[in-house]
């Protein structure tokens, strides 16, 4: 495997017996490939498998087929060497309730034989300092979460693991995780974003893949996933005129609403050009380029997505038995 990338997986297999007796699968052929730096969105609705595949990729669970590398090195065998280099927030991690969240990070760091000075630096990295010194049960659902991100980030890791690190917060919390993880990749940390929330991976990301039903559907930096943006919405008063304009110089134009969509790979001058050449004037253009809700909406089409997990082989599934449910 390639070691110019942090996570690799090459047909990745994971099954899950169940109780009735059959097989279910929660992640089928999965060909992950995460570069260094930046943050690399992991995107997927609720079943999609994303959490089973971060398990098996830190040794919780073990694969049914295929093969992983973290840092180029074979996983999970390598894990003991690698792992120092790995931070995870995958499940709420727990804290003393009545210690600060200095405290906390405190007895971690001494555990770990990590030093103190570590603590600083997690705190200010995550946005806690002044509230470090405050009970851990007095924190808002954003602070704890910040404070499991600080307390990875006490070993320096290379690589941050995130999964669905926003559930349940509100829009204040969100924004400061958000921020929080821009600014790790920023810092050159190589962060994996696992969500089901299209417009967080958008805001954050650098690049993407993007799952349904424990398969990939489409990989790369988002600005390509995204597309160039070859439509723009043009506003202008005479709809009827504008169009017969713009159509006589080659360009494909549609009604939207109260503007029009014109189509051009050419620089958006020659359609304000276009028009003044026949006499009419725009009052606003705009590029027009899809969102990744529309890129995923387009892979997924005709797909079955949600809670429900893929394929089933065997009888009726049921639930699990010792396996957390695919998320």
């Amino acid at each position: 495997m390639s070691g110019e990338l942090v996570i690799e997986t090459s047909g990745l297999r994971k099954e899950f017996r169940t109780r009735r007796g059959g097989h279910r699968v929660a992640v089928q052929g999965l060909d992950l490939a995460v570069p260094a730096g930046g943050v690399h969105g992991f995107l997927g609705p609720n079943g999609s498998g994303k959490t089973t595949t971060i398990r098996m990729l830190l040794g919780l669970a073990r694969p049914t087929k295929g093969s992983m590398a973290l840092f180029g090195q074979s996983v999970p065998k390598a894990l003991p060497s690698v792992m120092d280099r790995v931070g995870a927030v995958v499940e709420s991690p727990k804290f003393a309730p009545n210690f600060s969240g200095r405290q906390n990070l405190q007895l971690l760091a001494r555990s770990r034989s990590i030093p103190q000075t570590r603590i600083d630096q997690a705190v200010e990295t995550v946005g806690l300092t002044g509230r470090d010194h405050d009970r851990y049960k007095s924190y808002s659902l954003g602070m704890k979460q910040r404070l499991a991100i600080a307390a990875t980030l006490l070993k320096d890791p290379e690589l941050l693991i995130l999964d669905e690190p926003t559930n349940g917060l509100d829009p204040a919390g969100i924004r400061e995780i958000r921020d929080t993880i821009r600014g790790l990749g920023e810092a050159g940390v190589t962060v994996l974003l696992s969500s089901h929330i299209l417009a967080e991976v958008q805001q954050v990301c650098t690049s993407a893949t993007i799952i349904g039903n424990g398969r990939m559907l489409a990989s790369g930096k988002v600005d390509d996933l995204l597309g160039s943006g070859h439509v723009h919405r043009v506003t202008v008063d005479d709809q009827a005129a504008a169009t017969a304009a713009l159509e006589a110089k080659g360009f494909t134009v549609s009604r939207d609403g109260t503007s029009l969509r014109v189509e051009t790979e050419a620089d958006p001058a020659v359609i304000t050009r276009a028009l003044g050449e026949a006499g009419l004037w725009l009052s606003e253009i705009t590029a027009v380029r899809p969102d990744l809700e529309t890129v995923f909406l387009e892979l997924t089409a005709g797909e079955t997505l949600g809670p429900t997990p893929g394929p089933t082989l065997g009888p009726t599934p049921g639930p699990t038995l010792g396996e957390e449910k695919a998320r």
